[in-house]
């Protein structure tokens, strides 16, 4: 069996491990700034898809889906992001006898729209959050844009139709505000997924965000799992994520689990998929959209129920019934957090902070995952979203949870680009954050506040700096020295090679 994995960066790197753990051979593809990068030398084989921008490379369908038949390859798993939530993308694979690892064209159209998937799961019987029913174009009108924003009435949220990752998602409180919030979030969603339609949808005061993570197999099993809490968001991007959340009980966990099984239900959803929900402060629940593709904090839920979502995903592509019990997937076993740490400066207002990596120290002992897609040597490009790693952690209890994120966060060191790693040192130290005291405005509201700059005493100084990098460079010329015996990179230097030279 062999896998082409269509994304790049961490997620790209988790799904080639899943794959070697079932046997699976692995076809990677990089732009032209991704020639080193970790993905890249984990493969079997790989790729030379085009220029770093992503609409030269990783969103060129017909590259992708040719890449795939030359080398090959019969599934191709789209990861996240990218063209994860392409309806197109999945129709090309199959009209080209290859395999997607997701759910079908139709689904994806119909769920991954967010104003469709509303639909979906009003006619299931499940809340959604007041909105527009119908989306608007690029060439909507502006005065029939305003005449809804008025009816559902301010605050509101400017949201785009396609994709997530809070990107094409716009705040509005007041009514001059709405063109400028429209504008934004048209150009953002028409950037990040090529499709500039967006919708109106009330924005609740303090809400929590809450999701449900979902595998179906192609015999009408849907099993729903324990919720992840990603309520700690700045500018609607999640930032933490945890599992379980501390504040539901067992009635409204089921509850929730029941209408996100009702909503895959009532489109036949395969593979894995996360539904969205807010929770209001009178213990009220909302549905928001369903992300038709594997989430970025799913380690969280593996943590807890030790199910390995990747492998299922593809286990589920090639046929196989669902085996996970309803009962295990919706009973946590302890407590996982994770925190995403990018290339970004928190005391530039996040700005992003693309360089080379020059050294990285991973924290270690029990209870402690590193997701990583980057490695000592590697240039964080400018292109990408920046994300470096996700760091998740596993304890019997929240409050042991936190104990040892907080010592991982210390332990934690990256050299030669500014990242969040400060930032978490203070928001997982917060006595709210201990509490469970928060809601998707929480994190917003304390960056607003006046505070001392994201250094701790113990940031890494010159000399540590000195020492870890020349013991990086070290490593560095040791693993060149055994990419050359060993099969798997040999592979993909040649394929790099070859396309190099075409």
């Amino acid at each position: 069996m062999k896998v082409l994995v269509a994304n790049r960066g961490e997620i790209a790197v988790r799904v080639m491990r899943a794959c070697r753990e079932l046997g699976y051979s692995t076809v990677a593809v990089f732009s032209e700034c991704d020639r080193q990068a970790l993905h890249v030398r984990l493969a079997d084989e790989a790729y030379y898809l085009g220029p770093s921008p992503a609409a030269e490379s990783y969103l060129r369908i017909d590259a992708l889906v040719a890449i795939a038949k030359r080398s090959g390859a019969t599934l191709v798993h789209p990861g996240y992001g990218f063209l994860a939530e392409n309806a197109d993308f999945a129709q090309a694979c199959a009209d080209g006898g290859l395999t997607f690892v997701g759910p079908s064209p139709a689904v994806i159209a119909e769920m991954g729209g967010k104003t469709a998937a509303r639909a979906v799961a009003s006619r299931a019987g499940v809340p959604t959050v007041p909105g527009t029913g119908d989306a608007f174009g690029r060439d909507a009108p502006l005065d029939a844009i305003r005449t809804a924003a008025d009816a559902i009435g301010y605050p509101l949220l400017v949201k785009a139709v396609a994709g997530g990752g809070g990107k094409g998602m716009r705040g509005v409180d007041r009514a001059d505000h709405l063109a400028a919030a429209v504008e934004r979030a048209r150009s953002e969603a028409a950037s990040a997924f090529g499709d500039a339609a967006i919708y109106l949808e009330r924005r609740l005061i303090n809400p929590r965000h809450i999701e449900i993570q979902v595998l179906g197999d192609s015999y009408g099993t849907i099993v729903p799992f324990v919720e992840r809490e990603c309520s700690i968001q700045r500018r609607h991007q999640k930032v933490v994520e945890e599992s379980p959340s501390a504040v539901l009980d067992p009635a409204t966990r089921r509850a929730m689990a029941d209408a996100a099984a009702r909503i895959a239900n009532a489109v036949g959803y395969t593979n894995a998929g996360t539904l969205e929900f807010l929770l209001d402060r009178n213990g009220a629940f909302y549905f928001l959209e369903m992300n038709t593709r594997l989430q970025v904090e799913h380690p969280v839920t593996e943590m807890v129920t030790g199910i390995d979502i990747v492998q299922w995903q593809l286990r589920l592509a090639l046929g196989e019934r669902l085996t996970v019990s309803a009962d295990a997937a919706l009973t946590p076993r302890g407590h996982a957090i994770e925190c995403r740490i990018y290339a970004e400066d928190p005391d530039r207002g996040f700005l992003p902070s693309p360089g080379w990596l020059r050294a990285v120290s991973v924290p270690g002992g029990p209870g402690v995952r590193d997701d990583r897609g980057a490695a000592a040597g590697y240039e964080i490009p400018s292109y990408y979203d920046s994300l470096i790693s996700k760091l998740v952690v596993w304890a019997d209890t929240r409050t042991a949870a936190i104990g040892r994120l907080q010592r991982a966060l210390d332990e934690y060191r990256i050299v030669g680009v500014k990242t969040t790693l400060p930032f978490f040192r203070w928001l997982v130290r917060r006595p709210e954050f201990a509490a469970s005291d928060f809601s998707t405005t929480y994190l917003d509201e304390r960056l607003a506040e006046p505070r001392e700059a994201f250094v701790i005493p113990d940031e890494i100084d010159t000399r540590d700096a000195t020492v870890i990098a020349a013991l990086a460079a070290w490593l560095r010329v040791h693993q060149l020295a055994a990419d050359r015996l060993a099969p798997t990179t040999r592979a993909w230097r040649q394929a790099a090679r070859r396309e190099a030279l075409r």
